[in-house]
């Protein structure tokens, strides 16, 4: 049986995206549901003391937003597709390096149905799965998405050939994957106190 919180969270969630008008009863149930279960935030406190009805439309969406960042709402892939296309578009990147490196597997994203939270894993061409360890919120943004995809296939390429790659090339370390603080995915070497090797996709 679905949890009232997580149906109120996604129809909301939905009419965030224009899909449907956003309803402020909605928003008041919501924010009851959530009282109800001990959070009594400052989000939900507005929305039981005022008239969500009364809120103008825009002030009432960034209230929605923290109500719904409140109650830890994470969308899946199906009520947010775009985030499992940042995830393929990674592989891209993420594959030319591993190639660059012996890999000779093609390899592709699917979705690992009935996996809490909704995730993805890749499939190595001999038909491998590690596992589904890459969560919808992983394709948030492009470098995010890019250090879990790139440490993903190389966390399954450990588990099936017992070897690690890519390596540095000084030092003959595995790399793993990181985001810089310049915002940009990198392999990383953990050797002479650390260092960037290239971002993912240039090696």
């Amino acid at each position: 049986m679905e949890d009232p919180i997580d149906a109120l969270c996604a129809r909301l969630h939905r009419a965030l995206r224009g899909e449907h008008p956003l309803d402020p009863a909605d928003v008041a149930t919501l924010a009851c549901e959530l009282l109800d279960r001990g959070n009594d935030g400052p989000a939900v406190r507005e929305a039981v003391e005022r008239r969500p009805g009364d809120i103008p439309p825009a002030e009432l969406a960034g209230l929605v937003r923290e109500l719904l960042a409140d109650s830890g709402f994470e969308p899946g892939f199906d009520l947010a597709p775009e985030l499992l296309e940042t995830l393929r578009q990674a592989l891209v990147p993420v594959l030319r390096d591993l190639r660059a490196h012996g890999l000779r597997d093609e390899a592709r994203l699917i979705v690992q149905n009935g996996w809490f939270p909704p995730s993805a894993g890749v499939v190595l061409g001999d038909a491998w799965l590690h596992g589904g360890d890459l969560p919808a919120s992983c394709g948030r943004d492009p470098a995010t998405a890019a250090a879990a995809v790139a440490a993903h296939v190389q966390e399954s390429l450990m588990e099936r050939d017992r070897r690690v790659r890519p390596v540095c090339p000084a030092h003959r370390l595995g790399l793993h994957a990181v985001v810089a603080p310049s915002g940009t995915a990198v392999w990383a070497c953990s050797a002479d106190g650390g260092h960037h090797v290239a971002a993912i996709g240039d090696l």
